[in-house]
């Protein structure tokens, strides 16, 4: 179904393809570096290569030779190699680790040259084959970006706009990732089909003019998607090879708006929003204030929330930015607690294969329930991803003995697919603190490891569009990282919180709810998958069928009651029927008429309505600023706990999902500070991190600051090559070795006994010597194999005896946050890691213990209840038992590992993977903590102001 508007569009593109010979002249292609500024200071890295592009032929040379197509892997060991690069760059080898990006094709380097429409040109360069594409119109460049994405990524948006609608298991097998993953989306963005059509046609009802070429943009960039698919009909060479062993040998149907929108919504409901863990909160309430009492309870639960954690780093090191501040009175109703014992999960699986009384019962979402995160156990396999947490998806299954071609990609092991919810980092300098006088920057997105990756690469020219960078496929409709003619930017997930949970009573039975004076039906929202077994996915035939409730008041989660009165809790989403809108900030982006400096960049930035950290810079300044549809609560009201549905946000309409939102001077923001990071870390002072999120005092963005910082002493300026040995460095550090052990180390003081004398000495030479995951010389060992063996061993033993007789059995094992992100610590090989910890919970409490100075202690010390003695005997047992524990079963049962024959290999346990979306398999990679693609940027010049 098409909405009216989209209709005509759609008719209009076909008109104007029809008769573009005429209306248009050839498009043509403007020499290396035209309207580029940068004077050769953009560089980039996206692995493993452009190319994504595998057909039946390439398919079956891989199986056989291990032939890779062009640019399938060309990125790769430039990417994986810096690791023992640095430190010591300098700008004579940094171009072996990051490729020029400069707008255009150098002469001699054009590859291929195709017009799939009059007035759109796409070049592709020898070297990596990255798309340049030239248009004549706007529309031909939004015609050749689709074209581009079904050339370099046609299987894998196939895959993505099925995976957006919770039918990956109907497209690619019932395997249980797909299940999951399916269950995951269908949770977090039912849509039905209307609803999805309906985000089209409303944009210009909110935008006007700017909505009405949203519209125009998104059928320009179906059809030019469609073109290409109409081509590899006929042409097999163009067609994915992976279709027939899915089942599909026509291959896919033809593509439609509200496919980029059931994609959008997949990408944004990982990366883009905060919140919505209002039920985890409150049960993790309870239960302290049943241990601790009220006050004391009440107090420890906003502490270790860390809502407003004043020894949290922050990206804006000066200046407050007041946001969910605890009212000096709340508001009635601002707080709705479930009875004890009431809260029960709304299933997600109504029916079928997976359905409750076969899989289990389900979880509150969020909720404490299920043991925190460790880290590696002795002898146990890494722990399984949770689907309700850890948004992890496979293609999963296997071909039977003597079948076709094997498609890696679509069968082995579990997890095949999996993303990090925020992993991005950013290193910004300023002029002022830079050597040649210009801003450096190294930053760019963590959207885990694919092959082919789920961002590609484009450089597209056209009226109103200049712009160079990454994109997520299938939404590719603007460049949405990387650089214009004089400015470069990118961005990591803020995840502040836009998703409130609501206690809204029943009526009548337990499928109307009360809602502002009327008794409602509750809405039913299902989807049905069925499959059948492929040469891909061998899985039995079966059936699932999904069912999310909605109301007006968002999505039901649970039931409960509250003061013995049936309710529904549910969760609302400020982007929630609005997962296209940020696009207009994106086309800004891309806009140099609109983006020229850092305050017409902050203002593109404020349109959109995902949760994002911002970094900009030219050849003179360096920004930051925070976007996202932050709501305006009700006063009195936080969002931090559920609320009465009286305290809706200010200006909500409940038929449109819009309300008021924080304006942009609200939100944090700067503009040349010294240096500047973000690793997905709190904002700013005063503005509270989300119910999802745990800004303590101990954040990995303090290992880029620990490097910048010592580069820095004595009045020193970094170059391009020093920060980047900045950025990897941090990437290879255990950020547990670099800020909490030192502390232990202080508490352990000189143990008599031998073997702690020993592994104390270990320990002190490793944080001596940076606390780093490496191996240097490329022989297979960590440097400091046995410090890190330790380190692995001893950090959950550590915390039960630091915690567990001060918390309690039951809150120390649920607790909302989970007490490790170590490299591997759950088995999914994804390279990022401390994003969420107790490394906070640790180093504070330890600091009271040793007396230091804190700015928020804690309302109680939990380690050896205070006293240093105790502390350390407990510390000292804790060390004693880890010490027990050999590196061949601490990293034993890794199913990667296994396969590659190095199970229980420490550096292996650590690896990268590259989970196969298709049918070509990369190499283990080493560890590393860093975005996926990366921008390298000084920019020397700038445009005519």
């Amino acid at each position: 179904m098409q909405g009216p508007k989209v209709a005509a569009l759609l008719a209009s593109v076909t008109m104007v393809m029809a008769s573009v010979a005429t209306a248009h002249a050839d498009a043509p292609v403007a020499p290396y570096a035209a309207d580029d500024y940068g004077a050769g200071g953009f560089h980039d890295v996206l692995p493993p290569g452009t190319n994504g592009l595998a057909n039946a032929l390439q398919l079956g040379a891989f199986e056989t030779t291990g032939a890779r197509p062009a640019h399938n892997d060309d990125q790769l060991a430039m990417y994986a190699d810096l690791v023992r690069a640095t430190p010591g760059l300098t700008a004579d080898t940094l171009g072996k680790y990051f490729k020029d990006s400069t707008f255009g094709v150098r002469d001699g380097d054009t590859a291929s040259t195709v017009s799939p429409r009059d007035d759109v040109t796409i070049v592709r360069d020898k070297g990596y084959g990255v798309p340049h594409i030239y248009a004549t119109t706007r529309g031909g460049a939004m015609f050749g970006e689709g074209y581009a994405a079904a050339q370099d990524r046609l299987f894998f948006i196939d895959v993505l706009r099925h995976l957006g609608r919770a039918q990956l298991s109907s497209f690619a097998g019932g395997a249980p990732g797909n299940r999951a993953m399916d269950q995951e989306q269908w949770s977090l963005a039912p849509y039905t089909e209307a609803d999805l059509q309906h985000q089209i046609d409303q944009f210009d009802d909110l935008y006007g003019a700017d909505g009405r070429r949203l519209q125009t943009d998104l059928a320009e960039y179906v059809a030019g998607i469609n073109s290409y698919i109409s081509e590899a009909k006929l042409d097999p060479t163009k067609m994915p090879g992976e279709y027939p062993l899915i089942g599909r040998p026509l291959g896919p149907d033809a593509w439609k708006g509200t496919d980029v929108i059931a994609t959008a919504s997949l990408v944004g409901a990982i990366f883009g929003k905060g919140g919505g863990q209002e039920l985890a909160m409150a049960q993790f309430l309870q239960r302290l204030q049943d241990r601790f009492g009220d006050k004391t309870g009440r107090k420890l639960w906003y502490q270790l929330a860390a809502f407003d954690d004043p020894d949290a780093p922050t990206t804006v090191k000066h200046g407050r930015f007041p946001y969910q501040e605890p009212p000096s009175t709340p508001a009635k109703g601002a707080e709705v607690l479930p009875d004890p014992g009431s809260l029960k999960a709304e299933p997600t699986v109504a029916s079928g294969t997976d359905a409750a009384g076969g899989g289990g019962a389900p979880t509150v979402p969020g909720a404490p329930g299920v043991p925190s995160g460790t880290g590696p156990a002795a002898g146990s396999a890494p722990a399984a991803a949770n689907p309700v947490t850890d948004v992890v998806n496979s293609v999963t299954g296997s071909l039977p003995a003597g079948g076709n071609v094997p498609v890696p990609g679509l069968g082995g092991l579990p997890g095949l697919v999996a993303l990090p919810k925020s992993n991005s980092n950013a290193l910004v300098v300023s002029a002022a603190k830079s050597k040649s006088g210009h801003p450096l920057a190294v930053f760019g997105p963590q959207v885990a490891y694919f092959s082919p990756e789920i961002l590609m690469e484009q450089d597209v020219h056209a009226p109103t569009i200049d712009a160079r960078g990454s994109a997520f496929a299938g939404v590719n409709l603007f460049v949405q990282l990387g650089h214009g003619r004089d400015y470069a930017w990118s961005a990591t997930s803020a995840g502040q919180d836009i998703i409130d949970t609501f206690a809204v009573p029943t009526c009548q039975d337990t499928m109307h709810y009360r809602f502002r004076g009327q008794c409602l039906p509750v809405e039913v929202m299902e989807r049905t998958n069925t499959w059948i077994p492929t040469a891909a996915d061998q899985t039995a035939p079966g059936t699932q069928t999904l069912r999310t409730l909605r109301t007006k008041l968002g999505l039901v989660r649970a039931r409960g009651t509250v003061g013995g009165k049936p309710v529904l809790f549910t969760s609302l989403r400020s982007t929630y029927q609005h997962e296209v809108d940020s696009a207009r900030g994106f086309s800004d982006f891309n806009d140099p008429n609109k983006v020229h400096d850092a305050q017409s960049f902050a203002r593109a930035a404020y349109k959109i309505g995902y949760t994002f950290n911002w970094l900009y810079a030219d050849d003179r300044d360096v920004a930051y600023f925070n976007s996202g549809n932050n709501p305006v609560r009700a006063p009195g009201t936080t969002g931090q706990l559920p609320m009465d549905p009286a305290n809706t946000w200010k200006g909500w309409n409940p038929d449109t999902n819009v309300a008021d939102y924080t304006p942009a001077d609200q939100h944090p923001q700067v503009i040349n500070q010294d240096w500047i990071t973000s690793w997905n870390n709190r904002q700013a002072q005063g503005f509270a991190g989300a119910d999802s999120n745990l800004f303590s005092s101990v954040f990995r963005s303090q290992m880029l600051d620990r490097q910048i910082e010592t580069r820095l002493q004595g009045g020193a300026k970094l170059d391009l090559p020093a920060l980047t040995d900045a950025m990897e460095e941090a990437g290879t550090t255990d950020l547990r070795g670099q800020e909490d052990l030192p502390l232990a180390l202080k508490v352990l003081g000189t143990p008599s006994d031998p073997a702690l004398k020993a592994a104390v000495a270990t320990l002190k030479d490793w944080v001596a010597s940076g606390t780093q995951r490496r191996d240097k010389n490329g022989d297979g060992v960590y440097d400091h194999a046995e410090a890190v063996r330790i380190m692995d061993a001893w950090w959950p033993k550590w915390l039960a005896a630091e915690f567990r007789p001060a918390l309690g059995q039951t809150i120390f094992d649920t607790l909302p946050h989970g007490q490790d992100n170590a490299p591997n610590n759950h088995g999914d090989h994804l390279g990022s890691a401390y994003q969420e910890g107790w490394y906070g919970y640790a180093a504070k409490d330890l600091r009271d213990v040793l007396g230091e100075h804190v700015a928020q202690p804690y309302a109680k010390t939990f380690c050896g209840d205070g006293q240093l003695s105790k502390c350390r005997t407990a510390l000292r047992s804790s060390l004693k038992a880890a010490l027990a524990v050999p590196a061949s079963q601490l990293y034993s049962g890794d199913p990667v590992c296994q396969k590659a024959n190095r199970d229980g290999d420490q550096t292996c346990y650590d690896a990268v993977s590259f989970r196969p979306l298709g049918a070509i398999t990369q190499p283990l990679i080493p560890w590393i903590n860093r975005p996926t693609y990366q921008q390298v940027v000084e920019i020397g010049g700038h445009r005519p102001r």
